[in-house]
């Protein structure tokens, strides 16, 4: 092996707000045990009346399973140290394990944005071929459907995680980022990036991309459809779910873009604005998705009275 080959970095630190004065490290440190605490609060209780409500067992709510357990996998690959970081000053990261957060936290990113392509097309279906729902969108179909997802997205960000491991890392560890993802670490690479970078970059353009052109298409069908239901109420009813599932998407996806883009044609700004970008968009759809996809809906509403109510009267 080269010289120039051999990586002589054993650990990373992974530094979260460079800019961030020692005195708000516990609040901040606080304020991201709360957001963790809110996102497996949030999605635990879908996933608990999921288990105990086989009337939940249908093909909406299975694409909903899949959103809940990459939103929570995502938060618990990346949450719990960088609040160890503030709370106890340990930003540490064996060079092994930092890979590997890469891997989680891109694999996820990857299942989430799958995962709202064919939540999508289930509206679309709904809305748009409500008599043909059943037979497209049945158990069977979905879980395949989502099996394939999740299976899928390992292939790709392997190879993205193994080509960014081989490359040279010689003296800079410092992560300026709150977790490990694949820009901030090839970053720090003693070597010309660019060769590993660019396929990397094509290829998170694919993915999102191709996921927001099949949410967008499956939307504009949608909203034309709305316009020709005959009741104002069916419209209203119509456009308040898609305007709230349209908020999400477009905070999943935009901000990506943005950021993908910006890092790879040069686009320099403020180091910790652009880390609470980041932060916002990988963790506000966690917190806000239980509330807008399961626990809005009808079926999930009147479960969670029953067991309010039944609550209230046992205590009596």
């Amino acid at each position: 092996m080269s010289r120039e080959n051999i990586t002589f970095v054993k650990d990373f630190f992974i530094v979260g707000f460079p800019g961030l004065h020692p005195n708000y490290y516990a609040l901040l440190s606080a304020v991201m045990f709360f957001v963790y605490l809110c996102i497996l609060i949030g999605n635990g209780i879908f996933l608990l009346l999921f288990a105990t409500h086989k009337c939940l067992h249908k093909s909406m709510y299975f694409i909903y399973l899949s959103l809940v357990l990459s939103d929570v996998l995502f938060s618990t690959c990346t949450l719990p140290k960088i609040i160890a970081r503030y709370w106890f000053q340990d930003g540490t990261i064996s060079f092994t394990a930092c890979f590997f957060q890469m891997y989680l936290v891109h694999y996820f990113g990857v299942v989430n944005s799958y995962t709202l392509a064919i939540m999508a097309i289930d509206r679309y279906i709904a809305v748009c071929l409500p008599f043909h729902y059943h037979a497209f969108m049945s158990n069977r179909n979905i879980l395949i459907l989502t099996i394939v997802v999740w299976v899928f997205a390992h292939a790709s960000c392997i190879m993205m995680v193994v080509r960014a491991s081989t490359l040279p890392y010689c003296e800079a560890n410092t992560i300026l980022h709150c977790y490990c993802d694949h820009v901030s670490i090839t970053r720090l690479a003693c070597t010309n990036r660019m060769l590993y970078s660019f396929p990397a970059f094509v290829y998170a353009m694919v993915v999102l991309l191709g996921s927001l052109a099949i949410i967008l298409i499956s939307y504009s069908f949608i909203i034309l459809a709305v316009f020709q239901i005959s009741t104002a109420h069916g419209r209203l009813k119509t456009f308040s779910t898609c305007s709230s599932q349209l908020i999400i998407i477009a905070l999943f996806f935009l901000p990506r873009c943005f950021n993908y883009l910006a890092a790879n044609i040069g686009i320099i700004f403020n180091a910790d604005l652009q880390i609470a970008i980041i932060m916002l968009y990988s963790l506000l759809p966690p917190i806000i998705n239980p509330l807008l996809y399961s626990l809005k809906t009808e079926e999930v509403k009147k479960i969670l009275i029953r067991m309010i109510k039944k609550g209230k009267v046992d205590m009596t």
